[in-house]
């Protein structure tokens, strides 16, 4: 099967295995020794850093652009509607302190959020669940628009997200695998309670939202505007990544409409049914993750080796 996404699509150098291995020979075990410290406090971690890296790639490439801070005359990534919810960006910048006592200048941020999501996700298995190349340089440009036009939305349809997952040379087969990314985590009510409260405009539910489900999610979701409680995305197995989010979405018990939306188009719905079977998932994850983590990548000359990740050099 080809892989598509290991060469850098900007500059022709190519992302390596243990490209640090002379330069910083200890810096993905230190990014690991730290990932999994700051995960064993905080189990809900993973899936932060998995969704930060994904929306790091989704926008201008995996270059690092969603770790910026805003300045007085630019409003970057991380402050685009979308982003509000991130967070973790405290444990990137600790670590990147860390590499720059042993190693200055050497190892880019855009690497070590791509490595710490891998890290995250992987603590409960005591073993790397896919593969991260290396190289990848930072970017110097961050924008909140760009963030809002590239990101996927949890109310897209399915020809909005095949879209989305096109521009960044994704198949139907990779947005199915990477939504499965949804099986740790917490949704926010505000991003899926017009399914229960005002579906079509009309203070309907939606119909494909299982009728028992709905009736829970609304205990938990009280009205339209709180934008403030969370509910997990994989119910019963929130913190545990596994195959069990297909389950949930072919009993139509997916919490976003980006999620039920898989069900609507043949080729998806066919994927989301072999996807139930735990064995056939984490390798599927393995490659998109893959994939994912090439699009758009500065490498040789392109971008620069962030000092800190929060602000350019």
């Amino acid at each position: 099967m080809l892989v598509f996404g290991v060469v850098g699509t900007c500059h022709g150098h190519s992302l390596t295995n243990n490209y640090y291995k002379h330069t910083c020979p200890a810096a993905e075990t230190i990014i690991k020794n730290a990932t999994e410290k700051s995960v064993a406090k905080n189990p809900a971690l993973p899936a932060k850093f998995l969704r930060m890296h994904f929306h790091d790639c989704f926008v201008r490439g995996c270059d690092g652009s969603v770790l910026l801070n805003s300045t007085a005359n630019n409003t970057a990534e991380k402050d685009a509607i979308p982003n509000l919810t991130l967070s973790g960006f405290d444990v990137i910048d600790n670590i990147k302190a860390e590499l720059e006592k042993k190693c200055p200048n050497v190892v880019s941020c855009a690497d070590i959020l791509a490595l710490v999501a891998r890290d995250a996700v992987s603590y409960e298995y005591r073993r790397p669940l896919w593969e991260v190349y290396t190289g990848r340089r930072d970017g110097r440009v961050s924008r909140s628009a760009e963030a809002l036009a590239n990101l996927p939305s949890p109310f897209s349809n399915f020809s909005t997200l095949q879209q989305n997952f096109a521009n960044q040379n994704l198949t139907v087969h990779d947005l199915v695998v990477l939504s499965g990314g949804h099986t740790i985590g917490v949704g926010h009510c505000n991003t899926f309670s017009n399914r229960l409260y005002n579906f079509t405009g009309r203070g309907d539910q939606d119909p494909s939202l299982n009728a028992t489900y709905a009736a829970f999610l609304k205990t938990q979701c009280r009205n339209l505007s709180d934008s403030t409680t969370t509910v997990p995305m994989d119910p019963g197995s929130a913190l545990k990544f596994d195959a069990n989010y297909y389950v949930t979405v072919k009993q139509h018990k997916g919490l976003f409409q980006s999620d039920a939306t898989l069900l609507t188009n043949q080729l998806s719905n066919h994927i989301v049914q072999q996807l139930t079977d735990p064995n056939k998932f984490l390798p599927e994850f393995a490659l998109s993750m893959k994939k994912m983590g090439a699009i758009g990548v500065l490498t040789g000359n392109a971008g620069e080796i962030r000092k800190k990740c929060y602000v350019v050099n």
